[in-house]
């Protein structure tokens, strides 16, 4: 037999301290991590517009065609960025970033929008400082190469990093932090709640008696409250059988 929704609303209100406990410690858990313990990183981006090689076409004689063919260009691009190629020449060439190929292959992230000729280059280390010169150098080296990989010369910087741009850190992100670890751990309490009064084989009502132990309910007794009782207790101690009153012994 299935429990009724009900029945699970009064199993949850029945434990709500204790769902009401675990949700906090883990919020507030959270939340000293997040502010203490991870360290903050920053982000540094610049951009990079991919145009087609110049030395055939001028600006007047763009047309949906080259664009498309540059924002396809971009794919490769991305992936060119990320290879040893560029990131080995990087750590060559700035060896005061105190960086390794490996390293700024988990720094670096390279977004671009659908359609468009613009790639955005970010990078995130826990100083604002050097993610806004390692992005620079990333951006500047791979300019300055792709022309001996591709024999094209169409890849121009049009913004760099600036330290005063990025103010913030943006991780650890403490308010999603918080949010995450409340509704993990409502949901956990929520389960464990429905968990501990599944195992829970004691008898709290008739009708435990009936679902577990199959047996029929020939009366139940309610709670009554003393108030409840006044006025409705015999005077004197007397008790009436048929039409006759009996005293007690003590009369």
């Amino acid at each position: 037999m299935e429990i009724e929704l009900k029945q699970y609303l009064q199993i949850l209100q029945k434990k709500i301290g204790f769902i009401a406990i675990i949700v906090l410690l883990a919020s507030v858990a959270a939340g000293l991590a997040s502010y203490y313990l991870m360290s903050p990183l920053y982000e540094a981006s610049s951009k990079i517009i991919v145009n087609k090689s110049n030395d055939t076409q001028g600006r007047d004689n763009m047309d949906y065609d080259s664009l498309r063919t540059n924002a396809l260009l971009i794919k490769t691009y991305k992936e060119i960025i990320q290879t040893p190629a560029i990131l080995d020449k990087v750590v060559e060439k700035y060896p005061e970033l105190g960086l390794t190929s490996t390293d700024l292959l988990d720094m670096i992230s390279v977004d671009s929008t659908i359609d468009t000729q613009v790639m955005t280059l970010s990078i995130k280390s826990k100083s604002l400082e050097n993610a806004a010169k390692t992005v620079n150098a990333v951006s500047e080296v791979f300019k300055n190469t792709i022309p001996s990989i591709l024999k094209v010369d169409n890849v121009i910087i049009l913004n760099e990093a600036k330290p005063e741009d990025h103010l913030a850190p943006v991780s650890p992100n403490l308010k999603l932090n918080v949010a995450i670890a409340f509704v993990v751990s409502l949901m956990i309490a929520i389960g464990l709640v429905f968990l501990l009064d599944y195992l829970d084989d004691s008898i709290k009502s008739e009708r435990d008696i009936t679902l577990y132990l199959s047996l029929p309910t020939l009366a139940t007794i309610s709670n009554v409250k003393p108030e409840e009782l006044t006025g409705k207790v015999a005077s004197k101690s007397q008790r009436m059988v048929g039409d006759t009153v009996y005293a007690n012994a003590n009369q």
